[in-house]
């Protein structure tokens, strides 16, 4: 009974800010991206690719919020607010002349009926990783929930509603079973031949060679389904090449810092921060640099959910990190030492050192590298506070804590 007056409250929410703003999305040209990894990287690409075209854009997402030219970092720590806040966000996009509007859709989102009544144009999947099992109950609801916002798509009053799918997923056929007219796919195979490293990736795509500076051959998935959607709405080859090829790296994935950009006198090294809050996503950074020597700074999981995960995270890091520096990430109500000991569980034979004070942790990372290693920081991106007990929240910046360390560590010799 509870769950079910639950629902009725967030489903009459949306209603009513679907109301009270006045469908907003039916004045927009909506862009939803959903899957559980490489959303935001989409997104900015998506908006990227967009801009080429001369016509204001506004992103929802878990890095930003951005109407036109103006733009805030998402302080929120929730990808999709609730209370009315897309659909005002939306109207406010549309009073700002936006043509688009990008919006990063979650399952928990859809959960709350967040999704509903936003009629989109355009839905991306970009793919499904076990993710908030205990939160939905099971990988089947989660996957369910995802779906939920496919069938919002196939409820949209735009005229042709499309559902553009990475076809390599295990789960692209539940999606394309939805009741949606037009549908595009994109494999992994219409890039090639391409090769990916540290550097970035070259790939070919109708026939030109593109080289973009997104590291990893994980976002190349990314790029395909950016460049996909941009294609379906009309954007010029030659443009959609031009942005790719200049787009910047997105800020807390895998954003990189040289040791010697900060200090000359310091070891040729590099740091790497990203959200990789998987443990698809965390095996796919560490492959990334390849057989360079690492130092992996992990949290692993926030406090209260998805502890399976924990001891795999730890098995990950030990297959490719040869000293590991267990911190804190987001314990919640949650004792964060108990968290740091369930990833401990699944550490084979590498050295490992828990440091709770995030910021010592860092520090010990950057005290400990040489020349040619590279540190890998991961599980919060940019995610702007450290979530304590009882709603304790503390200011955070895991890049900006890198270089405030290397500016003020003693030289090393």
């Amino acid at each position: 009974m509870l769950a079910q007056l639950r629902a009725i409250y967030h489903y009459l929410w949306a209603l009513c800010g679907a109301l009270g703003y006045r469908f907003p999305a039916r004045e927009l040209t909506v862009i939803g991206v959903t899957g559980t990894k490489g959303k935001t990287t989409t997104i900015e690409l998506i908006n990227t690719i967009l801009e080429t075209k001369r016509e204001p854009t506004a992103i929802a997402s878990t890095l930003r919020f951005k109407i036109g030219d103006r733009s805030e970092q998402n302080h929120l720590k929730m990808t999709m607010p609730g209370h009315g806040f897309l659909q005002r966000f939306l109207r406010r996009a549309v009073t700002a002349s936006c043509r688009y509007a990008i919006i990063e859709m979650t399952s928990e989102g859809a959960r709350q009926f967040r999704h509903r009544f936003i009629d989109l144009d355009v839905l991306i999947f970009t793919n499904l990783a076990p993710e908030h099992i205990e939160s939905h109950g099971s990988y089947e609801k989660y996957l369910e929930a995802k779906l939920s916002i496919g069938r919002e798509l196939a409820r949209s009053r735009k005229p042709a509603p499309t559902l553009i799918v990475n076809g390599d997923d295990r789960v692209a056929n539940r999606f394309l079973a939805l009741p949606i007219s037009r549908t595009i796919v994109y494999r992994r195979r219409d890039a090639w031949p391409y090769a990916a490293d540290e550097s970035g990736i070259n790939f070919t795509w109708r026939g030109k060679r593109i080289h973009t500076r997104l590291p990893g051959l994980f976002n190349l998935m990314n790029v395909l389904a950016a460049i996909t959607c941009a294609d379906h709405f009309g954007v010029s080859r030659t443009n959609i090449r031009r942005a790719v090829e200049e787009f910047a790296l997105v800020r807390g994935r895998m954003e990189r810092v040289e040791a010697q950009d900060i200090n000359p006198q310091w070891p040729n090294f590099s740091v790497i921060v990203d959200y990789a809050h998987t443990p698809d996503s965390l095996r796919e950074v560490y492959r990334t640099f390849g057989e360079r020597p690492k130092i992996g700074v992990l949290g692993g999981a926030g406090g209260g959910r998805d502890v399976w995960k924990r001891p795999v995270m730890g098995t990950i890091a030990s297959e490719h990190c040869r000293l590991i520096l267990l911190t804190n990430e987001d314990p919640y109500n949650e004792n964060p030492e108990a968290i740091t000991n369930d990833i401990v569980r699944g550490i084979k034979r590498t050295p490992y050192q828990i440091i709770m004070d995030r910021r010592l942790a860092i520090r010990a990372a950057l005290q400990e590298a040489k020349a040619g290693e590279v540190v890998i920081i991961t599980g919060k991106g940019t995610d702007p506070f450290i979530m304590g007990p009882r709603g304790t929240r503390i200011p955070w910046d895991d890049m900006m804590v890198v270089r405030e360390e290397l500016e003020k560590l003693k030289t090393k010799s």
